[in-house]
């Protein structure tokens, strides 16, 4: 698979940027808001066989931090993309967006509909405040799962923090997001990855209490949904989203909000045949 990474100079930051594959490009919008987008490794690399996949660490994450002053809200983040279609010489895109990066790419849309060639939205973050607040809320029941927390209790107390530093953080961080998955014991196999807790802030905030509802009834652009059905993200806001979008809702069973890493073949089956690749023309219908 043909690879290459490279540092973007846009609007006075730089975007770290990671290109895999050939043919039609694809840009994979991380999730977080905060993170990068290293963790949809490799599950999403197995999308790139007759396309390109273009990744890019959004501001204020992964290799792409700013100073403390920088902002870095929705607003930001929509423009950051916008000014990176112009330097790729792109009259449209194809969005690929996961979690928060299914909501950046709706933002995007909305924003920039002449802009949107296709989008698909996978695990998408809600369109509304109130289901977010619902998301939040069965995350934090999960988390509470008395065998989580028992499992965190004796990893804590059992002194493998001073004897193997880096194999207590990777089985904090397993326990840390272990809510998010159908199979807890599936987050072993999910790529590590950090938030920047500013950044995450600044994003939520600046979008206040949203609802993005009405605004997508009227967007007109080939979308396909992909969900788990055990998603902590309830998957009615999914279908909600699909509704408006007059797009398919892939539902995927015995999933949560990863399903890249929990169930590859039902992923790769729902976006090959929906993002272009050699083989496929490039139009918007």
């Amino acid at each position: 698979m043909v690879e290459a990474t490279l540092t973007r100079q846009v609007r006075g930051v730089e975007l770290f940027e990671r290109r895999a594959g050939q043919g039609p490009p694809t840009v994979v919008l991380h999730g977080g808001p905060g993170a990068h987008h290293d963790y949809l490794l490799p599950g999403f690399d197995t999308l790139a066989r007759g396309r390109t996949l273009v990744y890019y660490d959004q501001r204020g994450g992964g290799r792409s931090a700013v100073a403390r002053d920088v902002p870095c809200g929705w607003q930001e983040q929509v423009a950051d993309l916008e000014d990176l279609r112009v330097l790729w010489g792109q009259e449209t895109l194809v969005l690929a967006g996961y979690s928060w990066g299914g909501l950046l790419a709706v933002l995007y849309a909305l924003e920039h509909p002449r802009r949107v060639a296709r989008l698909a939205l996978v695990s998408p973050a809600p369109v509304w405040r109130g289901a977010r607040d619902e998301y939040e809320r069965r995350l934090a029941e999960r988390n509470a799962a008395s065998a989580i927390v028992e499992a965190r209790r004796r990893l804590q107390d059992g002194g493998l923090r001073e004897v193997d530093a880096p194999f207590y953080r990777q089985r904090m961080f397993e326990l840390s997001v272990a809510g998010y998955f159908h199979d807890p014991a599936l987050a072993t196999k999910l790529t590590p990855f950090r938030i920047t807790g500013r950044t995450q802030q600044a994003v939520w905030d600046s979008l206040g209490d949203f609802d993005l509802r009405s605004r997508l009834a009227g967007l007109d652009v080939p979308a396909v949904i992909v969900h788990g059905e055990d998603d902590p993200i309830p998957i009615e806001t999914a279908a909600v989203t699909a509704g408006l979008l007059a797009a398919p809702l892939i539902r995927i069973p015995d999933c949560g909000h990863v399903p890249y890493v929990e169930a590859p073949a039902a992923f790769h089956a729902a976006l090959d045949p929906f993002l272009p690749r050699t083989d496929q023309p490039w139009t918007r219908d």
